[in-house]
């Protein structure tokens, strides 16, 4: 399940799911459910508590990155890693038409990259070592 939230959401509101979900970015839709938006801890921080607005007054889109990059569900992890690394960004939408179908983090590419290099040592070593190893 994505967690999203309408553009006249409060920034209050966004702080609290974030906090619930446990996640640090929400996308952000429009009446029909169309991505028009990403909400972040950092944007929080930066953008709200930073410039001392109050956050249950604050509606979301004073605050979000409009229509923000996307990644399409057949985007490879190295394009997701290569449009965060040059834009900067930690979070991107995975978006399918126009709905968003998942939301991808610098820590999920992090974990997928650090499984990989982990599974590439271990064939390594049973090449060139053997089977000593176990299998």
């Amino acid at each position: 399940v994505i967690s999203s939230l309408k553009q006249d959401s409060t920034v209050y509101e966004a702080a609290s799911l974030m906090t619930s979900a446990n996640i640090a970015a929400i996308v952000i839709v429009d009446d029909k459910n169309k991505v028009s938006g990403i909400i972040t801890e950092r944007d929080l921080t930066r953008r709200v508590v930073a410039k001392g607005l109050d956050p249950k007054e604050t509606p979301i889109s004073a605050v979000m990155t409009e229509n923000p990059e996307t990644l399409s569900p057949e985007d490879s992890a190295g394009d997701a890693l290569e449009l965060m690394q040059s834009r900067h960004f930690r979070h991107l939408p995975v978006v399918d038409g126009e709905k968003c179908v998942g939301m991808v983090s610098i820590r999920d590419l992090y974990i997928a990259a650090k499984s990989s290099l982990e599974e590439s040592i271990r064939e390594t070593e049973a090449f060139v070592f053997g089977d000593r190893y176990g299998a």
